[in-house]
């Protein structure tokens, strides 16, 4: 039997999430959920049920708009922290182009990747701006404090933007949810924080690489 800090070939696991890391993804992730069920509890009637998650009409009016807040404070900070591991370069342009190897799991045949693929950054940056338009959109149709130093027209506006930008992020984060279960083994990595050597190696060999160099120096 393997140790608990080592995989079933001997190898130690591998960090990929620090504890704060994960703690800040699942805000993140739990805000978004009670997000979308009282957003869509508002937005028509055939969903209005949902409003019961958060103490019925008047209680989802009242917090939605705060624990948006929440979410966006706290994604802001996931942004901070992981930033720089999202930055395109050439082999994420190569990776993109090889669509097919990537559909038909043949990674063996894609560039090495780092800690994330181009799929996952540009998720990241859809994500980026979904936030930020519905952060915003959020400021301007917020009734209880900001509405009314807007134009109706622009609150209007806002409305429609609010909408979209939260239809954006919910495909996005349905889209994220998925990958994660299509590839075995990254929701482990945050729930426990750590991954195996075969994951690492297979998944995100330059990222990998990267971290047994450090290991060894």
């Amino acid at each position: 039997m393997s140790s608990p800090n080592r995989d079933k070939d001997g190898n130690p696991l591998i960090q990929r999430y620090t504890k704060n890391e994960r703690s800040n993804h699942w805000i993140t992730a739990i805000c978004f959920i009670l997000l979308a069920v009282s957003g869509l509890a508002m937005f028509h009637p055939a969903t209005s049920w949902m409003a019961v998650f958060l103490g019925g009409g008047q209680w989802t009016r009242i917090l939605h708009p705060f624990i948006g807040l929440v979410m966006f404070v706290s994604f802001a900070i996931l942004v901070l922290r992981f930033w720089h591991h999202n930055r395109m370069d050439a082999a994420d342009k190569q990776w993109l182009r090889q669509m097919d190897d990537v559909l038909n799991n043949r990674e063996d045949k894609l560039p090495k990747i780092g800690m994330y693929n181009a799929g996952q950054k540009i998720l990241f940056f859809v994500l980026i701006a979904s936030m930020v338009g519905l952060l915003l959109s959020g400021i301007v149709i917020w009734r209880a404090y900001f509405s009314f130093y807007f134009p109706i027209e622009i609150v209007r506006l806002a409305a429609l933007l609010h909408a979209f930008s939260a239809f954006v992020l919910i495909c996005s984060i349905i889209v994220h949810i998925y990958a994660a279960f299509w590839v075995k083994g990254s929701i482990g990595a945050m729930v426990r924080g750590t991954v195996t050597y075969g994951w690492a190696r297979k998944h995100h060999p330059r990222w990998f690489e990267e971290v047994v160099r450090k290991s060894r120096d």
